[in-house]
């Protein structure tokens, strides 16, 4: 009776990650589906122990489950030939503006960022951006800064054309700021910075929820389009992966970099990091390197992710 009470919660993990069950208090549980599959040698190494064989088989398989869903995140994938030019997306939560802004512009120096993309900008953090030199480097900008956590931002090094504002229906009324930047030797990307609500409580996943559903699609056989930001989700969130199917392809996760953690811990608590910021490209954009940098002042990290878009024809 043990061995069996012990494999049980990993059977219903994976029961509820493959069917897509993100309902309730269990959308956040998945979230840490990463942490959940490493756990799930314990039953196994228990059941083993003590001999009992069918709990041992009922485990292994369990493991194996989680290990095929979680795994391919660590695994660089193939890329499309793409023969444009490179592309620098930098996304960045600042926290309703408590963030350091030198620690980002430092990254958009030294890395030769083309787009940066922030959700949570404020009047003061866009002043204090622009002190520290962002307006010189990235001179291009479709910004609409709100104090608190509503605003949002993209700066970009070329020129930025179409763009505007999207209000999102969540209980925190975030925006999203979105334009089409013309890269020289490349077709027109549609960008657009994420920041669906949060579903810090069961009363918040129906608004997390419609948020991630009103994220602009994909267009497969149409314009290009990057989506960056703060998701509020990860890739064991159905959500996100419906919306990965219109013809998205997550930045960290194609490369082999889909499981280093973007947030937490937060308010100083035991939660392990996640991975809840993304860099979602069109499947016909190469990714060539992926890295997470520090972010003083925020409870995120910053995704930097290097791009090669399809030539201009």
């Amino acid at each position: 009776m043990l061995c069996w009470l012990a494999v049980a919660p990993g059977v219903g993990w994976v029961l509820v990650r493959s069917i897509g069950l993100d309902r309730g208090p269990l959308v956040q549980a998945l979230a840490f589906t990463p942490y959940v599959t490493i756990g799930s040698l314990v039953p196994l190494v228990l059941a083993l122990a003590l001999r009992r064989r069918a709990p041992a088989i009922v485990a292994a398989l369990t493991t194996l489950a989680l290990v095929a869903l979680v795994a391919p995140r660590a695994l660089p994938a193939p890329q499309p030939d793409a023969a444009g030019p490179t592309v620098r997306v930098l996304t960045a939560n600042l926290l309703a503006g408590a963030a350091d802004p030198a620690a980002v512009v430092e990254v958009v120096r030294a890395r030769q960022v083309d787009l940066l993309l922030v959700q949570e900008l404020t009047p003061t953090a866009q002043a204090e951006l622009d002190r520290l030199g962002l307006d010189m480097v990235l001179v291009h900008r479709q910004l609409n800064p709100i104090v608190g956590t509503p605003g949002s931002g993209l700066y970009a090094r070329h020129p930025l054309s179409d763009g505007g504002v999207r209000q999102l229906r969540g209980a925190w009324a975030f925006t999203q700021a979105y334009a089409t930047v013309t890269v020289p030797g490349a077709p027109p990307v549609r960008v657009e910075s994420a920041h669906p609500a949060a579903p810090y409580a069961v009363d918040q996943v129906e608004f997390w929820r419609d948020d991630l559903a009103a994220q602009p699609a994909a267009t497969p056989d149409g314009p290009l389009s990057i989506l960056a930001g703060d998701f509020n989700a990860t890739l064991d969130h159905g959500p996100l992966r419906t919306l990965l199917d219109t013809g998205y392809v997550d930045a960290a996760a194609s490369v082999g970099a889909g499981l280093t953690g973007t947030w937490g811990p937060y308010d100083g608590g035991f939660i392990p990091p996640v991975v809840i910021d993304h860099v979602l490209v069109d499947r016909r954009i190469a990714v060539r390197d992926v890295t997470v940098h520090p972010l003083p002042g925020s409870d995120h990290r910053m995704v930097l992710a290097e791009l090669r878009l399809p030539a201009q024809r």
